[in-house]
């Protein structure tokens, strides 16, 4: 009995910490937009002797963890890197558990929707979503559809996606809008490209940080466009089932190093 005692009260006494720590850090510059490449689910998995599938179960897991943080910290778009069209390239069955589980989590948030509701958080699956099987391109619509009316937020799920992908879709659509306006065809600007780019038609801020998990030190093909200019790259070296506040706050600290030491009248230009 006094275990547990003792034990609850240290969680209360953790809760409440964590609960200070985020007003405090709410309180000064917050990122708009923050991407996370969500690596390391599968040597998670094998570090813990278990299958990959329950890797990746875990990744979402840490997903849903990462989302409530953010938002308490009243970051006001989040993207995340849920499938890469390169992921096609795995073994079938690995392939079909992480669709099985992509279909299994829209489908909860479909059903159980509350913390994208309770935060007023819309959905976005953004991709090259003809590669689906029907069923998950069926059960994404609906998942987009259910948050649809949410607008304090955004959660960019990005799946299959790869931004070379992105920008020669951009392009096509660019070209073609082109065609098929009455005036003469002209010239084609970067902002017309980068307005047909998918997290900027979906209406997402600009990426401010982009976040790798898992020691590796590359983007794979994620948010490219977007993270050519002012992005912070953060390489962190725990896994994506592991990351938690603890991580994130070194993170968030660099960008508000960086803020701060930004001139004032940069900040405002920017």
């Amino acid at each position: 009995m006094m275990s547990d005692f003792i034990s609850r009260s240290l969680g209360w006494v953790s809760a409440k910490a964590q609960d200070i720590l985020l007003r405090i850090l709410a309180s000064g510059p917050v990122p708009k937009h923050v991407g996370f490449i969500m690596d390391g689910n599968r040597r998670y998995a094998r570090m813990h002797q278990q299958e990959v599938k329950a890797g990746h179960a875990e990744g979402y897991v840490a997903l849903r963890r990462v989302l409530e943080i953010c938002m308490r910290l009243n970051i006001c778009c989040v993207s995340v890197y849920g499938f890469s069209i390169e992921n096609f390239k795995r073994s079938p069955q690995e392939v079909e558990d992480l669709l099985s589980l992509v279909q299994e989590k829209l489908l909860e948030i479909c059903q159980y929707g509350d913390l994208l509701d309770e935060h007023g958080i819309r959905l976005n699956v953004i991709g090259n979503k003809t590669l689906f099987p029907p069923r998950l391109q069926a059960a994404s619509r609906k998942a987009e559809e259910m948050t649809r009316k949410n607008n304090r937020a955004i959660l960019n799920l990005c799946m299959p996606y790869t931004s070379r992908d992105e920008i020669f879709t951009a392009i096509q659509e660019t070209i073609q809008e082109k065609l098929d306006s009455d005036s003469p065809f002209g010239e084609i600007t970067e902002d017309d490209i980068d307005a047909h780019i998918m997290t900027n038609a979906a209406g997402s801020p600009p990426l401010d940080i982009l976040v790798r998990t898992s020691g590796v030190k590359r983007l794979s093909d994620y948010l490219l466009w977007q993270g050519c200019e002012d992005t912070q790259i953060q390489y962190t070296d725990g896994y994506w089932p592991e990351f938690g506040l603890w991580d994130f706050i070194p993170i968030l600290l660099d960008y508000q190093r960086k803020a701060w030491s930004t001139p004032a009248h940069a900040r405002d230009l920017s």
